[in-house]
This record gives structure tokens, sequence and C-alpha cells, in this order.
């Protein structure tokens, strides 16, 4: 990640980042808006969020959708169609897949993120695992982005020059 996504990142969290991989998708307005991270932070700490949302408009319209009960009626989906839940799998599986080209982390070996695979507990990871993998991949993720504004039809969320000098590049969650 070079330093002007590091200083948009940073300002889009308010904080300095932390454990960064890469710039995982990017805004239609040319800002990063999902961050793979490391699965074990600089400090040690194992971090299954492999995917991480950090455009304050996405993350924004993301925790309103999460006030519906679409998660819930998402999880209720899973054991009725066996189809979906196979492909739920299926996006659990790419998730571990990309998490360990990232790096080991016994510690959190087989655990994904956002519920995969038994059920839906956080929209946030699985929209930043579809932005970041591509449709098709994560159905729940696809859905929801489906239903979500165009968050960045309006220009950058955060200006760079607002951000706060970053202190450790590579440095995340």
């Amino acid at each position: 990640m070079d330093a002007q996504d590091e200083a948009a990142a940073s300002a889009q969290l308010g904080r300095a980042v932390r454990g960064v991989a890469g710039v995982a998708h990017r805004c239609t307005c040319g800002q990063p808006d999902v961050l793979a991270t490391c699965p074990r932070l600089p400090d040690g700490t194992p971090f299954p969020t492999t995917f991480y949302a950090t455009c304050p408009r996405l993350t924004g319209a993301i925790s309103t959708l999460e006030t519906t009960g679409l998660m819930r009626e998402m999880t209720e989906r899973l054991s009725r169609d066996p189809q979906l839940a196979a492909q739920y799998v299926a996006a659990h599986e790419d998730y571990l897949a990309r998490r360990r080209e990232l790096g080991d982390v016994p510690e959190i070996e087989g655990i994904s993120a956002g519920g995969m695979p038994h059920r839906v507990k956080c929209l946030h990871v699985l929209v930043g695992h579809a932005l970041a993998a591509g449709p098709g991949v994560n159905p729940f993720g696809d859905e929801a982005l489906a239903l979500l504004p165009q968050w960045g039809a309006g220009g950058p969320c955060a200006s760079q020059r607002e951000s706060e000098p970053v202190r450790a590049a590579g440095d995340l969650g």
C-alpha cells in the first residue's frame, strides 16, 4: 500500500492503520474502501477479519442495513436452502484460502469471519469479502451490496489532508 492510500485509509478510520496487507477494493471515487489485513497484527494478536471496510459511507450504509433484520432472515434461509448453504460454505473456504495467502495463524485456523459458514453475523465482513473477491463468491455479501446505495457517488469520503501523520507503514486493525 502506498503512502497516499495509507493516508486515505487513516483519514477514513480517524486513526493510523495497522496490519495492512494491501488495498482489497477501491471505491468509485478512487480511494480504498476495503483493505486486506494480515492475519496477525504487528503486536502479535490474531486478526481473523481479512477484509476490513474503511470507507465511513460504506460502513454506515452497511450498519443501517444490519438494523433491518436482514442478517436474521439470511441465517434462516441457510437452513431452508441447501444450495445457498453450499455457496456460503464455499465463500467461507474462499475467505480462508485468501487469508492463508497472507500468512498462517494457527490460533484462527478454520475460523473465517462474519458468521461463516453457519450464520450471518456481520454484513461488514461479508460485503468486504464480496468487494475484494468479486461477484459470485459470497452470496450474502453480493445480496447486501445490491441493497446498498452508491457510497462513492459523492466523491472521496475523507480528505487525505485531514489525516494525521501515519505512524507505521503497514500497521492497520
